[in-house]
């Protein structure tokens, strides 16, 4: 399936693109509560190693979504938020978020023990 086409027909592939992947939620739900900087959003996303996340925040911000600010400061300063568009989608995913907790119970029987516990995302 030529993935230009599904562009051109479903917005449902455009936010795709912008939040798939293990981390892009989290980094969303992180950035929701205001600027960040690098090493605080480190410290709430347990288990992302540096490179990923500068790789995700990339992503994130080619996407339009993040926006990342250099403060002129010896050491740099740097903190990332979302966009104005960035908001957008951090309001459009709430409902999925409040799927997730209605149906918790159901959805966590059907896993496996380990994931049973896996951090809630509050966007």
């Amino acid at each position: 399936m030529n993935s230009d086409v599904d562009h051109d027909t479903c917005g449902m592939s455009l936010a795709i693109d912008v939040v798939g992947g293990k981390w892009k939620l989290h980094l969303m739900w992180v950035l929701g509560d205001g600027p960040q900087r690098f090493g605080q959003i480190r410290r709430m996303l347990d288990g992302v190693s540096e490179k990923v996340l500068t790789e995700n925040l990339r992503q994130l911000e080619s996407s339009g979504v993040v926006h990342r600010e250099i403060y002129p400061e010896i050491p740099p300063r740097v903190e990332y938020s979302l966009t104005p568009l960035g908001d957008t989608l951090r309001v459009a995913l709430e409902p999925l978020e409040q799927w997730g907790e209605q149906h918790r119970a159901e959805l966590s029987a059907k896993t496996r023990p380990a994931e049973v516990g896996a951090t809630r995302i509050a966007l």
